[in-house]
């Protein structure tokens, strides 16, 4: 019989991989460009935005984006539901759900069709992303968060190499209708794999909780200790507060999670992730099959992008690399802004490196940590529903992003890069001065960091020793990873970016 014991360890983290493929799923969505494929656009001509072809740029937008507001109302109703049915049933639903979206959308004929198709699906993947690290029940660790990312970027990249090899399939909807269906086979998998799983730990009693989760007295201790902040926070946490900014700055704490997923996604990564294909066809002049070619490398290149922070992120920390993502992307699209306008073969080569740069910049310093941030800086009594709201916040300028973007390239073409240029150069100064450094702070240290009149941004020799106060005992980390066991602490992650 399998009990919550099973979480525990090194088996249990074994059983439990196979979830990783709602991030696969997540990704493979976000990196599909089948949307100005041949066989698409004669089936829906009226988002073919091709030159003569008279089709809408906005309604492709909107085809595109609407899923996203899926997402986003998926994200709200886990965030309704997931205490009272638990997280296993919440993520069979979402698997159930994003199985009949990627049915309907295989299956459309229509606009209308399409769009209902989108919507449910993103409902699906919104119940999936939002839950599955809370099931996991692993702490949030930046290294773990790391690869769970990094295989979001593979669904990109695997998305990207499916519909490659599918474009070769000339008159028929398949080239299409497949990669689309694919998504339901990653549902699938985890509906299927999730049945033979028990219940997240942390849904059940906390007396339970503390019976199964223990290995040793000191951990029964920090357990203990643990439950009692949940239940002090439970008391006095409400979305009011959050609108508080008092000793604890809550207020302050929750705006600059949700500014991490706003720089995050206006920086520009989706106009690429969504539309790498249509950038490198119009704004650079490749051709269909070349753009899809290069499309695909640039996944590849991607993905062992965003292996990088599992290395650097706990080395360099949050500060540095956040700084050095926005720098490096605010000159990469300077230069494609450049690059563009002057349209010369070689002029394209340096356009087409500038997209791979980007992506590197971004998966070195925006990838991962955005969605560490409302974890790390909200306190317990706020940290789920500070966390709820940076995801929310997430598919919401994910929606913006990806249904401008097919527009301003008609209409502005080579501007459109100077805007994302001028956003990431203003996220400099607001990284520089009100983004604290977290690395290797224990949560009391971060709470630390916000506690006065003035927010620390550094952890300084003069306020303690870094790291938490009992690591001679050998439970530094231990400390903070079980209690975010049980009190519910995981970041809830979808995408960014994807």
């Amino acid at each position: 019989m399998l009990t919550a014991n099973h979480w525990t360890g090194h088996h249990g983290h074994s059983r439990c991989r196979f979830l990783l493929c709602p991030n696969l799923n997540q990704g493979y969505d976000q990196g599909h460009v089948v949307w100005t494929g041949k066989a698409f656009t004669a089936q829906f001509p009226e988002i073919d935005t091709t030159t003569g072809a008279g089709g809408s740029a906005s309604l492709q937008g909107t085809v595109v984006a609407i899923y996203e507001i899926g997402c986003f109302f998926g994200a709200l109703i886990a965030l309704l539901i997931g205490e009272k049915i638990g997280r296993r049933k919440t993520i069979m639903l979402g698997c159930a759900i994003l199985s009949i979206g990627g049915a309907l959308q295989a299956s459309a004929y229509g606009i209308p069709h399409l769009i209902v198709g989108r919507i449910v699906a993103g409902l699906g993947n919104g119940l999936n992303t939002s839950t599955i690290r809370q099931f996991l029940s692993a702490p949030s660790v930046s290294p773990s968060l790391s690869i769970e990312l990094a295989i979001n970027i593979f669904g990109v990249m695997t998305a990207y190499w499916v519909d490659y090899g599918m474009s070769f399939v000339d008159h028929s909807s398949v080239q299409f209708r497949f990669p689309l269906a694919l998504q339901c086979l990653f549902a699938v998998c985890t509906l299927v794999g999730i049945m033979f799983l028990p219940e997240s730990p942390r849904c059940s009693s906390p007396t339970a909780t503390s019976t199964k989760l223990a290995t040793s007295c000191d951990e029964v201790s920090v357990i203990q200790h643990a439950i009692e902040r949940k239940r002090l926070a439970a008391e006095g946490g409400s979305f009011k507060a959050l609108l508080k900014n008092g000793p604890q700055k809550f207020f302050y704490r929750t705006m600059l999670g949700i500014g991490g997923q706003f720089m995050q996604q206006i920086s520009g990564i989706n106009l690429i992730t969504y539309y790498a294909p249509v950038i490198f066809e119009q704004s650079v002049g490749m051709s269909r099959d070349l753009s899809l070619l290069l499309a695909g490398f640039n996944g590849v290149a991607y993905f062992f992008s965003s292996l990088v922070p599992i290395w650097v992120i706990d080395r360099l920390g949050r500060r540095k690399l956040m700084l050095f993502a926005v720098t490096g992307q605010c000159a990469c699209m300077a230069i494609l802004a450049g690059t563009v306008s002057d349209g010369g073969r070689a002029a394209g080569i340096v356009a087409i490196i500038m997209l791979f740069l980007f992506n590197f910049f971004f998966a070195v310093g925006l990838l991962a940590i955005p969605w560490l941030l409302p974890a790390e800086y909200a306190p317990l009594a706020i940290r789920s529903k500070a966390a709820a709201l940076a995801t929310a916040s997430n598919w919401i300028f994910t929606f913006l992003v990806v249904e401008i973007t097919p527009v301003s390239i008609a209409n502005i073409q080579w501007r459109t890069y100077v805007y994302f240029s001028v956003f990431n150069f203003l996220f400099i100064p607001l990284v520089y001065f009100f983004y604290p450094e977290t690395r290797n702070l224990s949560l009391e240290q971060i709470d630390k960091l916000f506690t006065g009149d003035k927010v620390m941004l550094h952890w300084t020799p003069s306020m303690g020793s870094v790291g938490d106060p009992v690591s001679s005992s050998g439970l530094r980390r231990r400390h903070s990873s079980t209690a975010d066991k049980v009190s519910d602490t995981s970041v809830q992650v979808e995408n960014s970016t994807v």
